[in-house]
Formats: structure tokens, sequence, C-alpha cells
């Protein structure tokens, strides 16, 4: 049935009132600590109505009136299985796959399955700041192989990722793939370098490949299992349809595990959190989205890199001081303000108090994102050109 209705939900030029709707990003800037008229581009979701497919589907759920305890079945695992072989060429075997309420979540559980307390936990600044959350709310140490920054673009220092891992005793490394706030899609060469790094040293690897949808032309998201197989019993690979079809709401979550010995330890930490059945909607959603869900998504994507070429042009022309680091991938800019001369905490003020605007400061990600802003670019194409007019004021 679904594959035979029409998607209506494709006018991302609309722009819809997310006002008092208990929105993260739009209800909450006094709680937080800005003014209440401020414009939000921080939070990582969409301000897009979702596909209507998978709308009408949801309300079909609705309308039974039940909603009690939900599990997942056959036709749950094919449609996560269909989405993987045919967006990224990545064939899951059903019993891999583990279900949760979201990455960050699965995240913190294999932290606490994977290290002992005290344990060093190494990631890659700057980085989506609930890395470090959880692992020093869990009694771990981060420790960080700070990315390089040099002619506009970040990469790996290899030396430096070895040496940490030999000199800290790392167990456990958090990769961010693409990479969140940098854009960074990483190669096949570098994902090998990592692999064989992690084999070596008995690294177990938790890949957040949550953006793995949102890659710019002439790039190509890679899994990182298919990197190297030798790699397969010590990585964990975070999926999820939320960030691709803007249901972080429903809370769900695939995480792919193929060693049974890392499933089997994960597995007991979310029995641990007494953590059980999905949402009933996230559910439903994430069956129809990677199902039907390819129209919306082929033309947000269309949409976002038309909304990216006009913030490079925009900057261009009136906002020279800024530097926008060129994206690869995911729909988040990482923008250096660095050449206004400006402490983090100057910049910050500037932003909120002179713009009117609530973006997220770049120091959060890490002591290395000093000077720079990350810019959530999936809005309105009005709304975005309201944000760089705003922007002008700081100057």
């Amino acid at each position: 049935m679904a594959a035979e209705r029409q998607e209506y939900n494709l006018d991302f030029d609309k722009v819809t009132d997310r006002r008092n709707t208990d929105c993260l990003k739009y209800d909450f800037a006094v709680e937080r600590g800005r003014p209440k008229d401020v414009l939000p581009l921080w939070v990582a979701d969409m301000d897009f109505k979702t596909s209507s497919i998978i709308l009408d589907d949801i309300k079909e759920r609705t309308e039974h009136g039940i909603f009690g305890y939900t599990e997942t079945k056959e036709d749950y695992y094919e449609a996560v299985k269909l989405w993987m072989k045919t967006r990224h060429e990545f064939d899951i075997e059903p019993e891999w796959l583990m279900k949760t309420p979201g990455v960050v979540f699965a995240l913190a559980a294999a932290v606490r399955a994977y290290t002992n307390e005290g344990d060093g936990v190494l990631i890659q600044q700057p980085v989506y700041y609930p890395f470090s959350e959880v692992i020093e709310d869990n009694g771990r140490k981060v420790v960080s192989n700070d990315l390089v920054y040099e002619n506009g673009k970040y990469r790996i220092d290899f030396e430096d990722f070895e040496r940490k891992i030999k000199e800290k005793m790392i167990k456990l490394f958090f990769l961010c793939s693409p990479h969140n706030p940098t854009g960074r899609v990483w190669t096949i060469s570098e994902l090998k370098e990592i692999a064989d790094i992690c084999y070596r040293n008995r690294v177990i690897v938790i890949s957040d490949e949550i953006h793995e949808d949102f890659v710019y032309p002439g790039y190509k998201h890679i899994p990182f299992l298919l990197a190297d197989e030798r790699i397969k019993d010590q990585i964990i690979i975070c999926t999820s349809p939320t960030k691709t079809f803007n249901l972080a709401g429903l809370q769900i979550s695939n995480i792919f595990i193929p060693g049974e010995k890392l499933r089997s330890k994960f597995k007991k930490q979310i029995d641990a959190a007494g953590y059980s059945q999905l949402n009933t909607f996230g559910i439903v959603a994430c069956k129809t989205a990677y199902r039907y869900g390819g129209e919306w998504y082929e033309a947000v994507k269309k949409y976002i890199k038309g909304n990216l070429e006009f913030l490079r042009d925009y900057i261009e022309k009136y906002l020279p001081k800024i530097k926008l680091v060129e994206p690869e991938g995911t729909y988040l800019v990482w923008l250096d303000f660095k050449k206004y001369g400006l402490s983090d905490k100057e910049l910050k003020y500037n932003v909120i108090n002179k713009a009117g605007l609530w973006l997220d400061d770049g120091a959060i990600f890490g002591k290395t994102g000093s000077g720079f802003q990350r810019v959530n670019l999936a809005t309105s194409r009005s709304v975005l050109k309201e944000a760089l007019d705003r922007l002008r004021l700081i100057t």
C-alpha cells in the first residue's frame, strides 16, 4: 500500500512553526540561558516535516488506539537490511542487530561494557560533545587524538593515534563517521589505517554512523566493517533513521555487533539499565522510512545541498572573516570565526546578544573547537538567510 501512495511533504521552503510543541530547539531558550526570541540553529534535528508516508503509517497505528509493549519481527529486520544494502552496500546479519532508544544510550552502554572505571577512552576532538559526557559520567577518562586542522581541512594524526593507544592502554575508541562537527567523510584508506592500528592493539571500535545518509556528491560513506574484515570481533556500528528522516523524538537506533562476545557484554548492559521494548511509533516509522522513504530522503538531501551552496555564497559575499570548513557530509557546518580576534566568551556573547542566534559553541566539542561555531543547515532557506543576515551584526 505505502509504495503506491504519493509523497506530499516535499515543500522544504515552507516554514513550520515548531514553537509551543515542547521542542528542545525552539522552546527551551530561556531555560538554557538564552533570550526568548533567539533564532536557533544548534541541535541536530530538522525543521522539516518528515515523509507524509511515514506520517500516514503512524496515524494508522494511532487509530488502533492501544499502545502496549511492542517488539520487532522479521519485517523490521528486512527493512533495515534493505536500506543498509541498497544505500551503503552493507550486508548485515539478523543476529548482529540490537536496538536502543538512541546512539548516545548505546555509547554509554559500550563504555560500561568494555572498560573499567578509571580507564581512558579515545576520541578525536573536536567531536560530538556527548562522546566526552558519556565517558566522564561513567567514571572513565577522555583521551583525545586531536584532529589536525590545516589548509581549511581536518586530518588524522595516525602517529599520535597509535601512540595514545599504547601509552594510555586504550581498550575503547569512539569513531565519528561521518564526522560531527567537521563534516569529514573518512576515506577507505583512512578507515583501513584506523582498523589496522586498532586490530593490532586489540582496541574495540564504536563507530557512530548516525549521519551516514548525508554525504555530498564526490564523497562516499563506508561502513567501518567494510574497511577491514579482521576487525569484525572488535567493532560496533551505531546507526539510526532519526537524523535521516527527522525522527529523533521517536527514540530508535539500530546497533550492529557482529562479534558474539561483544554482543553478549553489550546486551548485559542494556538489561542492567532496565531497558527492553522500543517506542511503538519508532518501530513503525523506521520500517516505513527504510522501505518507502526514498523519495523524501533524496529530496531533502538536494534541498540541504542547496542550503550549503547558499551559505557558501553568502559568506563569501557578506561575511569574508568567517571561513567555512567545507563539509563532505552531515547537514551541519563548522564555521571558523578566529579572524574576528574574539575569545570564546566574547564570540558566544556576540552571537547570542548581538546577532540573536543560538548556535553550538565550538569549545563544547573540545579545546580544539575554540573559535568555531556549528550551524545546522536543515531548515528552510528563508530561516537560513535570516540567520546569516543576523550574523552580520557581530562585526
